[in-house]
């Protein structure tokens, strides 16, 4: 079973800033090795060839990631009052790799109740303060919601921060102005 971690600690990888890191395989890091020892003409060559494949790799990944990805609706742009309904259990699982995160953003058992709710947005996420290195980050496609927030994780114990819960658009469906109830929480 996957042992819980605060939203906190995966704040290092669901910025977009940097992207996700490409596991090379074993040619590719021989390549590296090897021209270490060339002359910078060479080297130059390599890199850029690296780098194609490097784009190549991440567009077309082999895990499956690419198509649960394509799959998901693309991302709305959701601002501060809008009504949302959280996608389901079963539609939020269908995005998430296999540490239940979708671009970095880490999905907790903690948030399940929350599935099929219709909530309020409180605010869209473009910036954070990545607490591993105390930089400020640029996020896109991330929104808090009203009153929705950590009461402490499961496995860590109580904490007393109540931090927000940070939620993907692709999570979220927004509502028409129609379809609003008042939120549920």
């Amino acid at each position: 079973m996957h042992t819980s971690t605060c939203q906190m600690e995966c704040t290092d990888t669901m910025h977009v800033s940097r992207p996700e890191p490409v596991a090379l395989p074993n040619h590719m890091r021989m390549v590296i090795l090897i021209s270490q020892r060339i002359p910078p003409r060479v080297k130059r060559f390599i890199k850029r060839a690296l780098k194609r494949l490097k784009r190549q790799a991440k567009d077309n990944p082999s895990d499956g990631t690419a198509a649960r990805r394509r799959a998901s609706p693309p991302a709305a742009a959701l601002q501060a009052g809008d009504m949302v309904r959280v996608r389901s259990l079963e539609e939020i699982k269908a995005t998430l790799n296999d540490i239940r995160r979708l671009k970095g953003c880490q999905f907790m058992p903690e948030m399940e109740p929350y599935c099929g709710t219709i909530q309020r947005v409180y605010k869209p996420v473009e910036r954070f303060l990545n607490e591993g290195d105390y930089t400020v980050r640029k996020a896109s496609g991330i929104v808090l919601l009203e009153n929705l927030y950590c009461q402490g994780v499961a496995v860590a114990g109580r904490c007393d921060r109540s931090c927000f819960y940070f939620w993907r658009v692709e999570w979220l469906e927004p509502l028409e102005p129609g379809e609003e109830g008042s939120p549920s929480c």
